[in-house]
């Protein structure tokens, strides 16, 4: 039978109220539709109302006025819980393993310079881990020829609270320090005055989370060079080692970098390719790589090209 009962004003708002704050708490279209709605609603305005609040819930997932970086596509189902939009400051980013000493932070390296700063942090799904996004963005970066400067992983980053808190200024990223990674790049030409750092962790209570921040410097950075260390990473850990800008006579301070790196792992062999591969080859023999682990490749390669035998 149908309810005639007039509508008494204010009623029908407290109504609205009371299913509206219910619908809000509801993130699944079940939970929407098992609310009890007051017979004088319509099936037709409540369906209307639980569409306009879940696609209101599924908006705010993110921080208000946030947004991706272009260069990084972000991963499925992961939500922005922290922006920083851009904004000019002067910008140090660690080039080694970080520790405090006496109050003040110590590593081995830094880039340091002014620009402006884009920084987002991401929450990822449950079930996507932290080392999945940090690969995922490491391989996207890398296929728009991007340098990597410097990579470390786990306690060879030094302390996660120092980088959560004293490095990208988010309490969101401190966690278990060997649940962490790092990476500083430098975008290739024309946007090599263009830095990009990653850092991704997972907390104690499981989240797993990806920042990314983007580095436009105010004036030309000039010569950046990789540490050894994050040099065999890469070899390691993708099986080449491509560096296309390097062509000509083998520069003397790349010859020393490649050669401490090759030498952090005897047990490496590789290939040596590019036009100048014979002239590379032989300057990292003379720099104390033995002969047995380098092989002459290809000279279709643009510059100079390293890829692991297996």
């Amino acid at each position: 039978m149908t309810d005639l009962t007039p509508v008494v004003p204010g009623r029908q708002s407290a109504g609205l109220v009371q299913m509206t704050a219910s619908l809000a708490q509801a993130p699944h279209s079940e939970e929407c539709a098992a609310i009890s709605t007051p017979r004088r609603f319509t099936r037709a305005l409540t369906a209307t109302l639980c569409a306009s609040l879940l696609s209101t819930a599924v908006m705010a997932a993110d921080v208000s006025g946030s947004s991706d970086l272009q260069i990084v596509p972000r991963l499925a189902d992961a939500e922005i819980v922290d922006y920083r939009p851009a904004s000019e400051l002067e910008r140090i980013y660690p080039m080694g393993s970080i520790r405090k000493i006496s109050g003040q932070l110590r590593f081995d390296g830094q880039v340091s310079a002014r620009g402006t700063v884009t920084g987002v942090t991401y929450q990822l799904p449950a079930e996507r881990t932290s080392a999945e996004a940090f690969t995922a963005a490491r391989e996207a970066l890398q296929a728009r020829d991007a340098e990597l400067l410097f990579w470390c992983q786990a306690r060879d980053c030094g302390e996660s609270s120092l980088w959560a808190n004293e490095v990208f200024g988010n309490a969101k990223l401190y966690g278990a320090d060997e649940q962490q990674a790092y990476l500083l790049l430098r975008l290739a030409e024309p946007k090599s005055d263009t830095l990009v750092a990653l850092y991704s962790i997972t907390r104690g209570n499981r989240r797993a989370y990806l920042h990314v921040e983007q580095f436009e410097a105010a004036a030309p950075l000039g010569e950046l060079m990789p540490t050894s260390a994050t040099l065999v990473r890469q070899l390691k850990s993708t099986g080449k080692l491509a560096l296309p800008r390097l062509k000509g006579t083998p520069p003397a301070e790349w010859v020393t970098l490649l050669s401490r790196g090759l030498n952090l792992d005897s047990s490496l062999r590789a290939t040596v390719s590019g036009p100048d591969r014979e002239a590379w080859r032989e300057a990292l023999i003379a720099k104390g790589v033995r002969a047995a682990r380098l092989e002459a490749g290809s000279a279709d390669s643009a510059g100079l090209l390293i890829e692991v035998i297996r």
